[in-house]
């Protein structure tokens, strides 16, 4: 008797851990969701410096987020990149050294092995009015939404995890933006505030570890127009390089690289250093 009641509740108990084990499995995180929030700040003085100097100050405030989901053959993934920066330099006042954002989203449909058909959307603009400073007196470069582009297309995604993935969309359509005061320029003509081209659009995200508390990060994007300037390649490429110091210490390297012959007829070039506070975190959820 008493091995007939050790059965029963040995065999009830298994019955019961396993289908609990089965719900914790059918319970697989959908949402993935990661934000990054970076404070970077720079500072120098000078005082009776024989050498000569001026005193600055800088700080840049960062916030991304990636936001991606999983269902059977379902991907979708989202991420948006957005910073702010002002410097102020003795004698010239604040100057904007930062002003970015961007919405990055990608819909594959899973066909076979890291394979997708897929569909891209792409926005990004800044903030502020952007000056060139190197003009007496400053030009008015840029504004809130002048410019702004939005590039969308079906494609094929191969995609081997959330931190290597490459989308080719052959047919890309994207549409520049401005307003009135920059009518004639990045592409738009004379009198009109929209420019539209069709193109060829890759895209690439890579991110590894390079040793210990270092990560480094590679976003790509290259576009040609089929109906204007065939052959010129837009490219746009990133590179992040995190040194993680302690749980909320890290120094951060941006190199960014843009050539765009409608934006600027020379390569531009940023570059940011700093050590600065950060706060990461993760989220998943299961509904």
């Amino acid at each position: 008797m008493r091995l007939l009641l050790f059965l029963f509740v040995l065999i009830t108990t298994t019955l019961t851990f396993s289908q609990e084990k089965t719900k914790e499995i059918k319970k697989t995180p959908k949402w993935k969701i990661h934000g990054r929030f970076a404070f970077i700040f720079n500072q120098s003085s000078f005082t009776n410096w024989a050498s000569g100097g001026q005193n600055t100050v800088a700080g840049n405030i960062n916030v991304n987020y990636d936001f991606n989901y999983k269902k059977k053959n379902v991907n979708w993934d989202t991420r948006i990149i957005t910073g702010y920066g002002l410097s102020y330099i003795s004698e010239k006042g604040y100057r904007k050294t930062d002003d970015r954002f961007e919405l990055n989203t990608l819909f594959g449909l899973k066909t076979k092995g890291n394979w997708f058909f897929s569909f891209i959307g792409n926005f990004r603009t800044q903030y502020t009015e952007g000056y060139n400073y190197k003009a007496e007196p400053k030009i008015l470069v840029s504004d809130f939404l002048s410019p702004a582009f939005l590039s969308l297309g079906p494609g094929m995604l191969w995609k081997k995890s959330d931190d290597l993935s490459l989308n080719i969309a052959p047919s890309t359509a994207r549409y520049t933006f401005v307003s009135d005061f920059f009518s004639g320029k990045f592409g738009v003509k004379e009198g009109r505030n929209t420019a539209f081209s069709l193109g060829f659009n890759l895209s690439g995200y890579f991110k590894f570890t390079i040793m210990e508390n270092v990560e480094m990060e590679n976003i790509l994007t290259m576009y040609t127009d089929y109906l204007a300037n065939v052959g010129n390649i837009d490219t746009d490429y990133q590179t992040n390089i995190r040194f993680k110091v302690n749980e909320n210490i890290k120094m951060h390297m941006t190199f960014h690289t843009i050539m765009d012959d409608d934006t600027s007829t020379r390569i531009q070039f940023r570059q940011l250093f700093g050590l600065g506070l950060n706060y990461s975190f993760h989220e998943k959820v299961t509904y």
